[in-house]
């Protein structure tokens, strides 16, 4: 079992930063890749960001490639998403999942955190 808490959404202002964090524990977290998706009131969950176990590699959506940044301190059991030039679309609850899969399929994502809210004012 993997237990992940995300923290840091809140509010903020079109163009400004935000972080969002997210805490791990359980299982050997450094064996799992971790993503971030999002879900906005009446649309379906997003895939935003996502990092593997060892941190080598990551992978971002389009809508917020050169905005977001996600990285991972596995001595600290600890994900991060840097968001940057924060946009009204990017309003929603974020969630952090953990999955043995290298994947940005929301299904293969086996341990979900309950989310945290970012909402961007224009």
């Amino acid at each position: 079992q993997v237990q992940l808490v995300e923290s840091g959404g809140g509010l903020v202002q079109a163009g400004g930063s935000l972080s969002v964090s997210c805490a791990a524990s359980g299982r050997t977290v450094s064996s799992f890749a971790v993503g971030w998706f999002r879900q906005a009131p009446g649309k379906e969950r997003e895939f935003v960001a996502a990092i593997t176990g060892s941190g080598g590699n990551t992978r971002y959506a389009d809508s917020v490639k050169g905005r977001f940044t996600i990285s991972r301190d596995n001595a600290k059991n600890m994900v991060y998403l840097q968001m940057n030039t924060l946009e009204p679309e990017d309003t929603a609850v974020y969630y952090c999942a953990a999955s043995t899969k290298w994947t940005t399929m929301s299904r293969s994502y086996d341990y979900w955190g309950q989310g945290t809210q970012v909402t961007v004012s224009s």
